[in-house]
């Protein structure tokens, strides 16, 4: 069952969380000996916890040019002092992602602090996000779509996620905004609970000095007019990741704009629902945005 929080993995498992193909796990395997799987009476391979770390080591040293024949001759306690060698230099995306995933698979949090205090340490906030965050929040959609993973392990890791956007949004928002020709208000749409992203464009929109009006996730637009009584220029920023459904979302942008295109406002639209959008019939005033770096340089 796909609530199951999984500590026993199949080689599709590996292979998804690895980026390693199973015919390539199957061979290192047979040949060098690299992992042990257990089997189950019908022969099928499965493997714990720690294959996958081991795993997920080999294909870090892998890809800074150890060729797997040299690895498989390694004292077991040398693969872990090797990876710690290459983190040391500060510079390896991959090994930060994969002990997040390691954190998000054993529920530790302390891993993903520690990792996280290494990053910041030498990296902006920004750069951890978009670096790190991103591409790992992008994997954990992929690894839950196909069962790799739990609700449990991704909600996990997406609370922990979100606590680091909201200590890193709390110092910004304490500062007088510098800029005052507008106000950002962020919401989602009924049904909408996906916030990652737009906690993220709070903090990048704060970063730039404006005021912003944080309201989350299924907000009425009947509620989001009531604002428009208190700021004279708004720009409405939504993050449709799963609604609007497809079938109404031009429906709802077409109330959207009736109903807070006032005066000078704008209507900011991001998320996957939006290329179910038709372009053509959009007011000027609503913007309708590809990628989070697309909208970040449009403020």
């Amino acid at each position: 069952m796909i609530n199951n929080i999984k500590t026993v993995f199949s080689i599709k498992d590996l292979e998804n969380l690895s980026g390693i193909k199973a015919h390539t796990i199957r061979i290192w395997e047979k040949r060098y000996n690299v992992l042990e799987p257990m089997r189950t009476d019908t022969n099928i391979r499965l493997y714990n916890l720690t294959s996958l770390q081991k795993l997920l080591n080999i294909t870090l040293l892998h890809e800074y040019g150890y060729k797997i024949s040299k690895i498989a001759t390694f004292p077991e306690e040398k693969i872990p002092q090797l990876v710690r060698e290459i983190i040391s230099m500060k510079n390896s995306q991959n090994y930060a992602i994969n002990s997040f995933k390691m954190s998000m698979m054993n529920f530790d949090q302390e891993i993903f602090f520690n990792t996280f205090d290494w990053l910041i340490s030498e990296k902006s906030f920004q750069e951890v996000f978009k670096e790190h965050f991103l591409p790992l929040l992008k994997e954990l959609g992929l690894l839950w779509q196909s069962q790799t993973i739990s609700p449990a392990n991704e909600h996990f890791m997406t609370h922990l996620i979100k606590q680091k956007i909201l200590i890193h949004t709390e110092g910004l928002q304490i500062l007088k905004p510098t800029k005052t020709d507008k106000v950002f208000v962020l919401s989602l749409p009924m049904n909408e609970i996906h916030q990652i992203g737009l906690l993220y464009l709070q903090y990048e929109i704060l970063l730039q000095g404006y005021k912003t009006i944080y309201l989350g996730e299924s907000m009425p637009i009947e509620n989001l007019e009531d604002l428009t009584k208190y700021f004279k220029k708004i720009t409405f920023v939504s993050f449709m990741t799963v609604q609007p459904d497809r079938s109404i979302v031009n429906q709802y942008v077409k109330k959207m704009e009736q109903k807070l295109l006032l005066k000078t406002n704008e209507i900011w639209l991001l998320g996957k629902m939006v290329e179910y959008i038709d372009r053509k019939n959009v007011s000027e005033r609503t913007f309708i945005f590809d990628s989070m770096e697309e909208t970040i340089y449009k403020i």
